[in-house]
């Protein structure tokens, strides 16, 4: 018996492969690699350091994310997607040379009032279709004109936008339009674009423009909810395994787990994994979402709790206390998992939880 809890594969030559796919599809573009929420789960400062000499420029949420890849040692330019919430801070990203997304006038007055010790890189946040944060095509010439006004802001600015719905293959004249909205407010008034996230990169070619910004495809997922990341020429970075820690005879007729949710409707085998919803496991899982033994798939069945959840072996097969389990990844999609939980593949490598053991593979 060799068994163990839930340990989290990285494969980083994966995420340079899938890196490498975006360059392909975008060969005149430079790339912004996009490692906020802990790298979509896959570990931050790994991800960023095996990058470093592949990606032209990092991209994250939170000041804090930017801050943790700085003391860790990443040198190459940070852009921070949300822009700065106070005067300290954009002095601290001034300071540590981060580039700032600017998406409301009450930002652009701090870059007016704030004295900086260098100059800072801004890209003005245009709101094309998302409607949460940046700037209304109609301001664009009134924030440039206020932006090209600041000596410490370097000039020329740049200019940046979120698709909202590049991942719906039947809503493209959404995404078009959106596309043309920016090309109409930016077009010959600012230096270096970017428009594109990994959906956009996929499957908007004509939008690629100076910067890209691949996000979810760096970790072998695509963002279309009917592909997996093998269609597009991705690889899974993650797989999320555990092992069996015991197997028991169950009659026809008993339920499994709390509740009762699920009662066998023959004799068979349990199995029960260690892995739950503490390790970040979706209790929502149903029964009948897939895991891989052996190279075999079997059905979860019951509740998923805390720290264990059962699936059904069936009545006969050679599956042992301590045969690894494979919740997803090489040979099981965390796209596929997803459908079954009726989230995305997005929520489920981000929720992770500190309690699975990380495993790098250069």
């Amino acid at each position: 018996m060799d068994a163990h809890g839930a340990i989290a594969r990285i494969s980083l030559a994966a995420i340079k492969h899938n890196l490498a796919q975006a360059k392909r599809l975008a060969p005149y573009a430079k790339v912004i690699a996009i490692v906020k929420a802990n790298a979509y789960g896959h570990g931050d400062l790994k991800v960023a350091a095996a990058l470093e000499d592949e990606a032209d420029m990092f991209g994250v949420a939170r000041f804090e994310e930017a801050q943790k890849l700085r003391a860790a040692g990443i040198r190459q330019p940070i852009l921070l997607l949300s822009g700065f919430l106070n005067a300290k801070q954009l002095q601290a990203c001034a300071h540590q040379q981060f580039h700032v997304c600017i998406h409301q006038f009450e930002q652009l007055a701090l870059l007016e009032t704030t004295p900086l010790s260098a100059p800072i890189t801004v890209w003005l946040k245009i709101d094309t279709g998302m409607h949460r944060i940046g700037i209304s095509p109609e301001q664009v010439d009134l924030a440039l004109s206020r932006l090209s006004k600041i000596k410490q802001v370097i000039q020329p600015v740049n200019a940046m936008s979120h698709f909202a719905r590049a991942d719906e293959p039947k809503q493209r004249a959404i995404t078009e339009a959106a596309i043309t909205c920016f090309n109409q407010a930016t077009h010959g008034k600012v230096n270096d674009r970017a428009l594109c996230n990994s959906a956009g990169v996929l499957a908007f070619p004509k939008a690629h423009s100076d910067f890209i910004r691949p996000g979810i495809m760096l970790y072998g997922i695509t963002p279309f909810s009917e592909q997996q990341g093998s269609d597009v020429g991705l690889r899974p970075a993650m797989d999320l395994v555990s092992s069996l820690i015991a197997i028991r005879q169950h009659s026809r007729g008993e339920p499994v787990g709390y509740a009762g949710t699920w009662v066998s409707p023959r004799d068979t085998r349990i199995g029960v994994i260690a892995i739950g919803y503490g390790d970040g496991y979706p209790r929502m899982a149903p029964s009948g979402t897939p895991v891989l033994i052996n190279g075999r798939r079997y059905p979860l069945v019951g509740r998923v709790a805390m720290d264990m959840a059962t699936v059904d072996l069936g009545p006969e097969g050679d599956e042992q206390v301590g045969d690894e389990v494979l919740l997803w990844g090489q040979g099981l999609p965390a796209e596929e998992i997803a459908r079954h939980v009726n989230t995305i593949a997005y929520e489920l490598v981000t929720r992770l939880t500190s309690r699975p053991r990380w495993e790098y593979i250069e």
